[in-house]
């Protein structure tokens, strides 16, 4: 029996092996089905598109690929034979891979970026312990999927093949660093693929309301682990929900450490580089216009971990506490999801939350990510994309001109954590 079982998990692992071994090329000026498990492919999510007519499409769309756990290398043409076309494009949980590319008629523009795909499955035994909410969810299916969005979104291909080769940047975290998967909330690491070129894939694990401790209890921690190759890269950036921990043992000095030197050693032990963010601010301003700090002694713990452990430090709490007071308390708003009812069609009450980021807001933060690895001299650097711009919180981007399309998904209730 036991004989047979092997026998049979050998026959799946080269099954599976052969499914992605070579790329795929799929043809969007010929008529493209609607996604089915048999086919394995095609549009999903929302209604088809009308693709091949004489006028712009003018609605998102996705298109879906089922595919094995792993890191993907996908490229895609962009443009339209038949008219002008504005196309921004995201993977998977609304995570930003191309920023608005717009094309004349008759123009296209190709381009190249890694997606990290994921199951709950931990290779070796055990599955993530996801929460209820992520159940379903483009972040832990079996399929690849990307949307196409803007004013006038058009595709004329897509390839999607393995990719074994990149370097991967995992991120933990809970809602400010999350993929998160509808309007209008955002966080800093589903903007982090945006400024990255092919040769590295961000992979984000965080999710809304976890500690440290929880991420590594729900075993996202082993999933990660399961996938990560020498030489890849963690970040960590925990805090707001750890602050929250009640009763013996916790405390920024106690479970919170001994949590982050749990991340260390682990992570160390498979041959893969860690680095710290400390939390993002809250939007909580004194008397005199600076910010309250929220965080009590938790960004002191983090960064004294750091130290003694040598381990590099994104100065999150710093940077933001910079991004904040240079917008002020009100301008600040616009970081935030902070929205007047009648903001949105589907809105059924006035949003103020002054912890999760709006698009522009992760934006932002995604930013000064970037630019705490530039600061550390991390190798990370050269795989930016030719457009990066150094960026600086004391001169923020201008929200009025922020571009981020919608996406058809939306969801009114607030992330789970503070």
């Amino acid at each position: 029996m036991q004989s047979m079982m092997h026998k049979t998990l050998f026959t799946l692992s080269l099954l599976m092996l052969t499914m992605v071994a070579k790329a795929e090329k799929y043809d969007f000026t010929k008529p493209m089905a609607v996604y089915n498990d048999t086919l394995g492919y095609g549009f999903d999510v929302v209604d088809a598109p009308k693709l091949n007519g004489r006028k712009a499409q003018t609605q998102p769309f996705y298109f879906s690929v089922k595919v094995p756990d792993g890191n993907y290398h996908v490229t895609v043409t962009l443009g339209s034979r038949r008219y002008a076309a504005e196309t921004t494009v995201r993977a998977e949980a609304r995570r930003m891979m191309v920023e608005k590319c717009v094309t004349r008629k008759g123009q296209t523009e190709t381009f190249s970026f890694t997606v990290h795909k994921r199951t709950p499955t931990i290779a070796g035994g055990g599955k993530v312990r996801i929460k209820p909410g992520e159940v379903g969810s483009m972040t832990w299916d079996d399929k690849l999927t990307l949307e196409f969005n803007g004013a006038a979104p058009a595709v004329q291909s897509v390839v999607v093949e393995p990719d074994t080769t990149a370097v991967t940047l995992f991120l933990c975290g809970n809602s400010t660093v999350v993929d998160q998967g509808r309007e209008p909330w955002a966080s800093w690491g589903q903007m982090a693929p945006r400024w990255f070129d092919s040769t590295v894939c961000v992979a984000n694990y965080g999710e809304s309301g976890l500690t440290a401790t929880s991420f590594m209890a729900q075993l996202r921690l082993d999933k990660i682990l399961s996938m990560l190759k020498t030489g890849d890269y963690v970040i960590c950036e925990f805090g707001h929900n750890d602050e929250k921990e009640k009763g013996p043992g916790t405390g920024a000095w106690y479970h919170y450490t001994v949590a982050l030197k749990k991340f260390i050693d682990r992570v160390r032990e498979k041959g893969g580089n860690i680095i710290f963010c400390t939390p993002t601010q809250r939007r909580f301003f004194e008397a005199d216009g600076t910010l309250r700090n929220t965080h009590g002694d938790f960004p002191a713990a983090m960064r004294t971990v750091a130290q003694r452990e040598q381990v590099p430090l994104i100065d999150l709490s710093a940077d933001t506490k910079i991004l904040f007071e240079t917008m002020g308390s009100e301008g600040s708003k616009h970081l935030l999801v902070h929205y007047p009812l009648g903001s949105f069609p589907w809105q059924d009450k006035a949003f103020a939350d002054n912890t999760h980021f709006n698009p522009f807001g992760a934006y932002e933060v995604s930013k000064l990510v970037i630019m705490g690895l530039k600061r550390l001299g991390s190798p990370l650097v050269t795989a930016l994309r030719p457009d990066w711009q150094d960026f600086n919180p004391a001169t923020p981007d201008n929200w009025e001109t922020f571009y981020w399309p919608l996406s058809p998904l939306y969801d009114g209730k607030k992330p789970d954590g503070n």
